[in-house]
């Protein structure tokens, strides 16, 4: 299946230690070498970047292994396709526009036999399963709050409910961000890290690349990184519990169940 690799924080930070490990996943280390997409969100602008090759060997992914662009919500994606073809409409992250924000989502596993009747404003592009759930996710949230994005205390319940029934279908694990809040939902496989002071060093499982945070940041500074699998191998990554939705702002998961 996919991987997915996302970041949320309370100051504007590039993702590319984190991706330089996650890319090298995408034909080198592992065998996600069916395209890669990545989301940077930018107050409310997102530019994405998206190539049918494999990371390792898309010119895109060195620009953005090398290219510091800070932002405070970024969902990152590398393929391996279980349901349709290796193109450039395939590859994840999705983006849409709902409510004045563009929204982008990307999925990790396999919904068999989902075939839903989609009525709504967002259609699929492409012929996965993941983008037609996304669009579904985008059509129930739109239905249920005409009039714009409600307060999160009211959105989550929606979410989870129609979370819950695509997760139903099979493996659902997923980022959504519309660049106020990050959404993560677990399935099957998920875990995160939160970093702030006091910072240390950090050493990649896929490269052999450290990094001295604590050279890079300010005592101010709180990021979080959500991955597939853990992305370094001497820092402790927390799982997120299958059927659970986490959301982050401003490089914290919100404690909704108070």
């Amino acid at each position: 299946m996919c991987q997915l690799l996302g970041m949320n924080c309370n100051i504007p930070t590039d993702i590319c230690f984190s991706f330089e490990g996650f890319s090298a996943r995408g034909g080198k280390t592992d065998e996600h070498s069916d395209g890669w997409g990545i989301a940077f969100f930018e107050d409310k602008g997102c530019r994405i970047f998206l190539d049918a090759k494999p990371s390792v060997a898309s010119p895109l992914a060195e620009l953005v292994r090398r290219y510091p662009i800070h932002s405070t919500h970024v969902i990152a994606h590398i393929r391996k396709a279980t349901q349709g073809k290796i193109a450039l409409e395939n590859c994840h992250p999705f983006q849409r526009e709902l409510w004045g924000r563009y929204w982008a989502f990307a999925h990790n596993g396999n919904l068999p036999d989902f075939n839903p009747e989609n009525n709504g404003i967002f259609q699929p592009v492409g012929d996965t399963d993941s983008e037609q759930a996304f669009c579904l996710i985008l059509n129930t949230l739109r239905a249920s709050f005409p009039d714009g994005k409600p307060p999160l205390k009211l959105l989550y319940p929606v979410l989870s409910k129609v979370t819950e029934e695509l997760a139903s279908i099979g493996v659902f694990n997923y980022l959504l961000s519309d660049g106020e809040h990050f959404f993560t939902h677990c399935s099957t496989k998920l875990c995160y890290i939160i970093r702030q002071a006091p910072f240390a060093a950090a050493h990649l499982i896929d490269e052999e690349m450290t990094v001295d945070f604590s050279e890079l940041t300010t005592p101010r500074d709180r990021v979080a990184i959500i991955v597939t699998t853990p992305l370094t191998d001497n820092e402790v990554w927390t799982p997120i519990p299958p059927g659970e939705i986490l959301v982050f702002q401003d490089g914290l998961p919100l404690n909704l169940h108070q």
